[in-house]
């Protein structure tokens, strides 16, 4: 049996040139995908009624038990996905309800599988979903942006493969199974992210760094190497942090579950809302039809890259939910969501990608509004946000109806040249950003300190906002800066940025580095369970970061489980939160830990 992290070195993240070799042959541009035509009638009518509703697309791919060559399909998809790590390439890979024999869908970049029933169980797959890692040597710290979602697998060897990094979301699945997170070889790996989902046998992370599981059931874990992270979860390890590195709480205080595409009885598409629960606990979907409601795809305007914004406007006024298909959608002005109960939902990592300095989309201060499965890529001239959920100054409660930001990922730099202040900044009270990666990138087209310069990750000025599963890495200043108050995040994964190129640049004022995550100095209430901040300041190695942390040292600011990692002595810190905790040291790449604070 290979040996687990105990006996093996903890992972280091090296993204190297071979990363954008790699991806230099990267899936040509989506074909087929015309451009919508012009919505304004001429010389200033009344604009046209968008319709809802229609097909999906070329780029998702819907299959049932009797299409044939399934696996060639899947597989001609993984060629051209598995290293287009940069790629335009979008796919999604969809399954209506039955039991599927003999599959092995490889996952690349930018590609999601689903099932299509109201319940894991509709769909089964006995076979496998596998992300490995031999694109890039055996290391799966690169593999990002692909998820599985809403399926049922039985797989070959009695025990499925994911062995993902960030952005790769396992949602709403049953394992009949073990489930193994590291590649084969048992190389560096660094995820990741499962939520609603039933795992029969056991897990084992081996190599994984970090982990955060919401809201499951699982048979056992095995192993953690620095941070694992459950709250929610039947069968999970009992608190222990920092040795094992297991912190655990019994309920998620708010969750509601990200909204997925089924096909009803007639076969015809729609889209699940799944309802909010408090204190939840195991799966929504053990029992039963869960609970929630759908709305029929005649509600959405199904939008194809091309569209203009000035479309994407016109049906969110219409009073129509969107749905992004597969693929790359340029954005001259944002996309304004100002209706309460909105659903902005995409598939097959649609991207957005906001041109000439604007942001990509902004919400009112609404109830309800459920914004799931995209990606925003930052254009080259800087905006000032990317993402805004809330004015500033939002003030109205939606504590029982909350916005959700599930699965949105942004990226600064690495396909290509982007900037942008900030990427996310929530304003709106009682928000859940359940599952996101802000990256400004380090590797990759465009990167550099000041070529992909980006101050600041997630900013949060509403009150009373939670974060299930925050990874956010490599910004210039704060990766993220808390302002509203009765803040919560159970899980936080950063690293502060590889390339600051002396100890002046991250100088901030008195103090030696931006922390990874700031609570300010205003705030009475706040709580974390589970942070960590790796550094790894490989150009400037000197670097000293004074902190990870900061928050003010009053009793109703509480941290519970952090740490600090200095990657392979590449730059160090001095202690954990404020001025506790000891210094990181040598080249060790071991953990500096604070079980409580203050």
């Amino acid at each position: 049996m290979p040996h687990t992290p105990s006996s093996q070195p903890p992972a280091v993240r090296r993204r190297t040139v071979l990363a954008a070799a790699a991806t230099a042959a990267a899936a040509p541009a989506l074909a087929g995908l015309a451009a919508a035509p012009a919505s304004a009638a001429a010389r200033g009518k009344r604009l046209r009624a968008l319709p809802g509703g229609g097909d999906l697309g070329p780029n998702v791919l819907v299959f049932d038990p009797s299409t044939p060559d399934i696996q060639a399909r899947l597989d001609a998809v993984f060629r051209q996905q598995e290293s287009a790590q940069f790629g335009t390439g979008r796919y999604a890979l969809l399954f209506r309800p039955g039991a599927y024999h003999g599959l092995n869908a490889q996952l690349g970049f930018y590609t999601s599988i689903a099932g299509l029933g109201l319940s894991p169980d509709d769909t089964t797959i006995n076979g496998d979903v596998t992300v490995d890692a031999g694109w890039f040597g055996g290391n799966a710290t690169q593999n990002f942006w692909r998820s599985a979602e809403n399926l049922a697998l039985v797989p070959v060897s009695g025990t499925n493969r994911w062995a993902v990094a960030q952005a790769a979301p396992f949602r709403r699945m049953h394992i009949r199974g073990g489930l193994n997170l590291a590649p084969s070889g048992y190389g560096w790996a660094s995820g990741g992210y499962i939520a609603d989902s039933r795992i029969d046998g056991e897990i084992g992370p081996y190599s994984q760094q970090q982990w955060y599981t919401r809201d499951s059931a699982i048979g056992s874990w095995l192993n953690g190497v620095w941070n694992m992270v459950f709250s929610g979860v039947e069968g999970a390890p009992a608190q222990s942090f920092p040795n094992p590195p297991y912190t655990t709480l019994d309920t998620t205080p708010v969750s509601r579950e990200k909204p997925f595409l089924y096909v009803d009885g007639a076969g015809a598409f729609r889209v699940f809302l799944p309802a909010k629960r408090t204190n939840a606990r195991g799966v929504t979907w053990g029992n039963g039809t869960p609970r929630g409601s759908s709305l029929p795809l005649s509600r959405f305007y199904v939008a194809k890259p091309g569209v203009s914004a000035a479309t994407l406007n016109q049906a969110l006024a219409q009073g129509l939910n969107l749905l992004l298909t597969p693929g790359i959608y340029h954005l001259d002005r944002p996309i304004q969501v100002n209706r309460a109960d909105t659903v902005v939902l995409g598939l097959g990592y649609a991207t957005l990608i906001p041109d000439n300095g604007v942001g990509a989309l902004k919400v009112a201060d609404v109830d309800g509004v459920r914004l799931a499965g995209f990606l925003v890529d930052a254009g080259p001239v800087n905006s000032p946000v990317l993402l805004e959920v809330g004015p500033s100054g939002a003030s109205r409660d939606h504590s029982a109806n909350p916005t959700t930001v599930q699965d949105v990922f942004v990226r600064i730099g690495g396909a290509g040249a982007g900037k942008a202040t900030t990427s996310m900044v929530i304003n709106n009270r009682h928000t859940i950003v359940d599952h996101t990666w802000v990256w400004r990138a380090d590797h990759g087209e465009g990167i550099g300190w000041e070529t992909n310069r980006a101050d600041y990750g997630v900013v949060v000025n509403g009150h009373d906002v939670l974060a299930t599963g925050l990874f956010v890495e490599h910004f210039n200043k704060y990766d993220v800066q808390w302002n509203g108050q009765r803040g919560r995040t159970i899980f936080f994964q950063n690293e502060k940025a590889y390339d600051a190129p002396n100890q002046a640049a991250i100088q901030n004022g008195s103090v030696k580095g931006y922390a990874a995550y700031k609570v300010g100095a205003h705030v009475t209430a706040h709580e974390g369970w589970g942070l960590g901040s790796y550094c790894y300041y490989n150009v400037d190695p000197t670097i000293v970061q004074h902190h990870g942390f900061a928050a003010p040292n009053v009793p109703g600011v509480k941290f519970h489980d952090l740490l600090v990692v200095s990657l392979g002595g590449q730059g160090q810190y001095e202690h954990v939160v404020n001025d506790l905790g000891a210094p990181t040291s040598g080249t060790s790449t071991v953990p500096s830990t604070v079980v409580s604070y203050p």
